[in-house]
């Protein structure tokens, strides 16, 4: 069969944005809705808590929807699955804007987590194929940028245009983003498929779709609902168990749907579960910083909004010098001490109150958007240094769907530990929840440092094939089995 035809160079130069675009849509809807629930809740006229179901309905539909992502790429292509999800999340958002009830609410936000779903493994494996390994660092600087400025945006975005609009521009603003997206995916996404086709694995996606979900939700509400012990225990259990049956499940049938064995893949084993663990720490951060910047620094939302914007500029600053200091340093040297330099920010902030100048607490929101961003361009990209080129699907459907957990994860640790610390005093007592944030940071500080020691199992070499082009491994035109569709 003949090597597909290699992307033209206007088609590498826009899709990093066709996906960056597409992307930033979905991770600022995964935070904006927070700030605006009071609003919604007397438009509707509702309690607040009644609409937990809108934010978790979104989450759940994400962890349902990333694992068969990728074998629909493969089977319908990657343009068109694109093209789809922007569509349907364009389309759910119009509908979460003119909802007139709850159910109505609930309904859209499932039906925009499903393009949502589909946006993050999609886009990921279309950048993967249409570079090659030696360009795949500077065209994930792009992919990831949303993923860093999202959630830090979300609230503040929210919170202004409730504050000056109403709550249905919240999702109104996605309606000429999507158009725009759509166009762009029109002249820019190639379309990659898979002749080969393999067979949806039913059973594996009802034993890990209901796991993950009914997880998701668990750490999406811990601490909230008042769940008893028990229920709570046993529900853990349940999920453990959908999960622990779809790992024995998936070694027993010839097309699962995630196959575990790329595990085996020592650069794609250590970029995933070392990046799931250093998430605990860094997941926290866009819900602890407001509420140690309103409760410890007495700011209104909007200020607390804008000092959440250093870190997010200087995200968008790493990937000029990302690429250098992988290739001069080398992805086990960059990741381990970075670790620990993520560590330290977070830590520090156990020492920002009320006298602490504005000036210290801006450079230390820079300091830490610099070494987040550097953390996920080096993860993301070194996840697919050898990953074979056929297998590019199901690895960026691996890691999407983990790095979705991941997050929830870290959102539910940095809850859970603020909660802890602050025990049973009233969250009305300003210096009892400053306490409990400080030694919240400093403990999430202290895991994300020794998150580090997982990325000791890297060589010295490892990753060569993406920062330094090292033995010539190209993306797309090596696609086994695979077409380009123009």
């Amino acid at each position: 069969m003949s090597a597909p035809p290699t992307p033209d160079t206007t088609t590498k130069k826009y899709l990093p944005w066709v996906v960056a675009t597409a992307l930033f849509m979905e991770q600022l809807d995964a935070t904006i809705v927070n700030t605006a629930v009071p609003a919604m809740a007397a438009s509707l006229q509702v309690t607040p808590l009644s609409l937990k179901a809108v934010v978790t309905s979104y989450i759940l539909s994400l962890a349902v929807g990333i694992p068969i992502s990728g074998w629909m790429a493969d089977r319908f292509g990657t343009r068109r699955i694109f093209t789809a999800a922007v569509a349907i999340f364009t389309i759910a958002s119009l509908m979460c804007g003119l909802a007139v009830n709850v159910p109505m609410l609930v309904a859209a936000r499932i039906l925009q987590g499903i393009g949502a779903a589909m946006m993050m493994p999609v886009g990921r494996l279309t950048i993967i194929r249409t570079f090659a390994k030696s360009e795949l660092l500077s065209a994930m600087n792009f992919v990831i940028i949303p993923a860093l400025i999202g959630p830090l945006l979300g609230p503040t975005v929210g919170g202004v245009i409730v504050h000056w609009l109403s709550w249905r521009e919240i999702f109104f603003v996605n309606l000429p983003v999507g158009l725009v997206a759509l166009w762009l995916i029109r002249r820019y996404m190639p379309d990659y498929r898979v002749e080969a086709r393999r067979p949806l694995d039913v059973v594996g996606l009802v034993l890990f779709g209901s796991g993950t979900s009914l997880l998701s939700w668990l750490l999406e509400v811990f601490g909230e609902h008042r769940l008893d012990a028990t229920s709570r225990a046993a529900l853990f259990v349940l999920s453990f168990s959908l999960l622990a049956g779809y790992v024995w499940h998936a070694r027993r049938v010839a097309y699962p749907l995630l196959r575990l064995g790329l595990f085996k893949v020592r650069t794609f084993r250590v970029s995933v579960v070392g990046g799931f663990v250093t998430r605990l720490g860094i997941g926290g951060q866009p819900f602890l910083l407001p509420l140690l910047f309103q409760l410890g620094l007495g700011l209104p939302a909007w200020q607390s909004g804008l000092l959440m914007m250093p870190a997010a500029l200087a995200a968008m600053g790493m990937k000029v010098i990302s690429q250098p200091l992988l290739r001069h340093l080398g992805y086990r040297r960059v990741l381990v001490v970075n670790t620990v330099l993520i560590g330290l920010t977070i830590a520090l902030f156990s020492r920002v109150d009320s006298s602490t100048p504005l000036a210290l607490i801006i450079a230390l929101g820079l300091a830490q958007g610099l070494f987040n961003s550097l953390q996920f361009a080096s993860m993301n990209s070194m996840a697919y240094a050898d990953i074979e080129p056929i297998d590019s699907s199901m690895a960026s459907t691996i890691a999407s769907s983990l790095q979705q957990l991941s997050m929830s994860f870290g959102l539910a640790c940095g809850t859970l530990v603020a909660g802890w610390y602050l025990g049973d005093l009233p969250q009305t007592d300003r210096v009892a929840v400053t306490g409990a944030l400080h030694h919240a940071f400093l403990t999430l500080g202290v895991v994300t440092m020794l998150s580090s020691l997982s990325f000791w199992a890297l060589r010295p070499g490892d990753g060569d094939s993406v920062s330094k082009g090292v033995a010539g491994q190209a993306g797309a035109t090596d696609v086994k089995g695979a077409t380009v569709r123009r």
